[in-house]
This record gives structure tokens, C-alpha cells and sequence, in this order.
């Protein structure tokens, strides 16, 4: 699930070097944390939100598949 993350991010994004994706399990969740340069949080964010929405989107989706739950957080 971070590489389909890491790849899409690295789609929008410009500095991609700066891209750091962390993965934390814990019991019923696993919590994904997004974290780009400062100048690229908007394009993964997006117009009212909804880049984030759909990345959570396909996390959820693939969560399913998998019988497990994502969090996608964006920290800017």
C-alpha cells in the first residue's frame, strides 16, 4: 500500500526527493502519514480537498481487499 501512495504522490509533486511516507500498525488500523516539501502540499492536497479524498479513497478500497483499515494523514 506505500508503494501505490508513494507512486501516486510522486505524480504530483515536484521535490521529489522530499517525499517521506511512513507506515505505523497498530491494532485494527494501520495509520499511513504523508509528509512532502512545503511548496508541493497543495497539489496533494488539492482544490477543496479532493486529491486527499480520493488517495483515501483508494486506501479504503484496497483496505477492503485486504480486510484491513487505512488512515492517510497529510502533514504539512
Amino acid at each position: 500500500m506505500t508503494e501505490l501512495i508513494k507512486y501516486i504522490v510522486e505524480q504530483l509533486v515536484e521535490d521529489k526527493d522530499a517525499i517521506e511516507i511512513t507506515r505505523v500498525d497498530e491494532e485494527n488500523v494501520v495509520k499511513i502519514t504523508i509528509k512532502v516539501a512545503d511548496g508541493d502540499i497543495g497539489k496533494v492536497i488539492g482544490k477543496q480537498g479532493k486529491i486527499a479524498s480520493a488517495i483515501r479513497t483508494l486506501a479504503k478500497a484496497v483496505g477492503i481487499k485486504e480486510g484491513v483499515k487505512y488512515s492517510i494523514d497529510i502533514l504539512d
